[in-house]
């Protein structure tokens, strides 16, 4: 029987009620007991300390607020309980504002604010987002993005505004998975606003803005969950960067360190969008996911600090230079963590520097080494030239070397 359908009375229905079953509309009938009513309470005394009606709405507001903003008005309550009044009694009184501290700004002011610098870069066999970096043209995506989009054709940028300009490469970045474009015969464009990724912390609220399947201008919200990633991009690695269907082209697998990990939501089209801060400022460039089901996991991006450093040089050269530590890594396989040193190259600054095939690498600078992975990414973080402090086990013993990386031929 189906459980909609009406139920036949007698044996078998209504067994909670007895053998009556209910009145339509009710349950049985039952006598009705008179309660003598209690006087009501004498009116409490009066207390300058207490909260108003209206002061315990506003209250209530407050944490909807926090509840619905996830995070990003999260310290709003702060400024909520001032001496003063924070709403006129008036009916014409304006609803009352909140703003953090910080000077944090809503979900919908951040998305205003960003949505502007953020671009959809569309092609025959791919699409993806970008965002603005200059007034010209001149705009900041995944490598992959490129190499999707630009299969078999020219590349087209699509505004918030709606209008579309022809897009051509300035210059591309595998190993970091970055590049540059720019949108032809265009100007005044709304560049984005470069933070510092370097002050994340874990728990920061962010937004990402891009294309997730196709529909620009998409906004979502989440916080960011872990820091210092490393990723590992390619077709066999389980960190996926988010494409555009079967007809994608993927690009060369890659290794990346130092990668922003959030619970904003990033789906297929996000990649190359922007990962943003409280304040609007943009914080990394969103590139991957990690996840057990199409559309969905956690999501990654490129810190701001990394991007703006490869987009300078491939604006300028075309071509962006990388450090070279000279060794070849496999993961340990003992009770140490680390990175087995399996050849040094002849010349290179590992060789110069005294590390020897068999030594153990535990730390890269500050960074705890778990394996090869993580020995590559946080190379591709440093500049040639750069000093670095090599942490390394040699027959059960730690040690330590300073290490002058040089420029990757």
């Amino acid at each position: 029987m189906n459980a909609n359908e009406p139920r036949e009375q007698g044996t078998g229905g209504w067994s909670q009620f007895g053998a009556t079953p209910p009145a339509a509309g009710g349950f049985p009938r039952r006598d009705t007991i008179a309660m003598e009513v209690p006087p009501p309470p004498p009116p409490p005394p009066s207390d300058k300390h207490r909260l108003t009606v209206a002061q315990k709405a506003i209250a209530g507001l407050a944490l909807a607020a926090m509840a619905v903003g996830g995070g990003v008005v999260g310290a709003a309550v702060a400024t909520s309980f001032q001496p003063e009044p924070v709403a006129g009694s008036s009916p014409s009184a304006p609803s009352p504002v909140f703003k953090s501290a910080s000077d944090q700004l809503t979900v919908a002011e951040v998305a205003a604010k960003v949505q502007p610098s953020v671009v959809m870069i569309q092609g025959q066999s791919g699409e993806g987002s970008g965002v603005v970096l200059s007034e010209d043209g001149l705009i900041l995506t995944n490598n992959h993005v490129v190499v999707g989009a630009g299969q078999g054709g020219q590349m087209t940028v699509k505004f918030s505004d709606g209008k579309t300009a022809k897009a051509t490469v300035v210059g591309t970045d595998p190993a970091t998975d970055l590049g540059v474009i720019r949108a032809e015969g265009v100007s005044g464009l709304t560049k984005a606003t470069l933070g510092d990724s370097d002050q994340l912390k874990v728990g920061d609220p962010v937004l990402a803005i891009g294309s997730p399947l196709g529909l620009e201008g998409s906004v979502t919200a989440g916080i960011v969950s872990a820091l210092d990633r490393t990723l590992n991009l390619g077709d066999d690695q389980p960190q996926l960067p988010p494409g555009w269907g079967q007809q994608q082209q993927q690009s060369a697998p890659t290794t990346i360190g130092g990668a922003i990990q959030t619970d904003a939501s990033i789906n297929p089209g996000n990649s190359g969008g922007a990962l943003v801060n409280a304040a609007g400022q943009l914080i990394g460039i969103n590139t991957a996911i990690a996840s057990q089901a199409q559309g969905g996991g956690v999501g990654f991006a490129i810190p701001v600090n990394t991007a703006k450093q490869v987009a300078d040089q491939l604006i300028s050269t075309g071509k962006v230079t990388h450090a070279f530590l000279g060794v070849s890594v496999t993961d340990a396989t003992g009770d140490v963590p680390g990175a087995l040193i399996r050849q040094v190259t002849a010349g290179s600054p590992a060789e110069q520097a005294g590390l020897k095939e068999g030594d153990l690498i535990t730390k890269v600078g500050d960074k705890t080494v778990d394996g090869g992975d993580t020995v590559v990414g946080q190379v591709r973080g440093f500049k040639p030239g750069q000093e670095v402090k090599i942490t390394y086990m040699r027959d059960g013993t730690t040690h330590e070397v300073t290490v002058t990386l040089s420029e990757n031929k």
